[in-house]
């Protein structure tokens, strides 16, 4: 393990928790985004939410090969393999004075629920101070060994 495995895991965790809280604030402003992208038919789609997935970073083959032998060092840090939609249906609003009702009156209205966000966006933000505490006290413990080198 180097000296600085710690840090560089806290280091993967926040770039992975910023870019949450960043597809966070972009659900959050698109929440009443009816024209986001056209059909091939010229019907515009409401704005889709979108989610992060994260995974471990080390996934080759050596990193379990080394776990399976016992050498591994058990410290990975976390990458966002990509950010998908969700998939969960428009709501439909009724609001016949909308530019984009359909002939019956409703509207589809973006999958994002701002409630839901705040809960992500409270996660994200927690888990960053988490990773901000764990590299303080990482760097505090190298601090301490330089000390007593002296």
């Amino acid at each position: 393990m180097s000296i600085f495995g710690g840090i560089n895991t806290s280091a993967s965790a926040l770039t992975a928790q910023r870019l949450r809280m960043d597809v966070v604030s972009s659900n959050l402003a698109n929440a009443n985004t009816t024209r986001a992208t056209k059909a091939e038919d010229g019907t515009a789609i409401p704005y889709r939410r979108k989610m992060v997935a994260l995974a471990p970073t080390e996934q080759s083959f050596s990193s379990y090969l080394n776990r399976a032998k016992g050498a591994s060092t058990g410290t990975q840090g976390v990458k966002a393999t990509r950010i998908k939609e969700d998939e969960t249906p428009f709501k439909l609003v009724y609001n016949p004075g909308h530019p984009d009702a359909n002939a019956d009156g409703y509207v589809e209205m973006p999958n994002v629920d701002p409630l839901k966000e705040m809960v992500d966006l409270m996660s994200a933000t927690r888990s960053y101070e988490a990773n901000v505490t764990a590299m303080n006290a990482t760097k505090g413990m190298l601090m301490k060994a330089l000390e007593i080198g002296k």
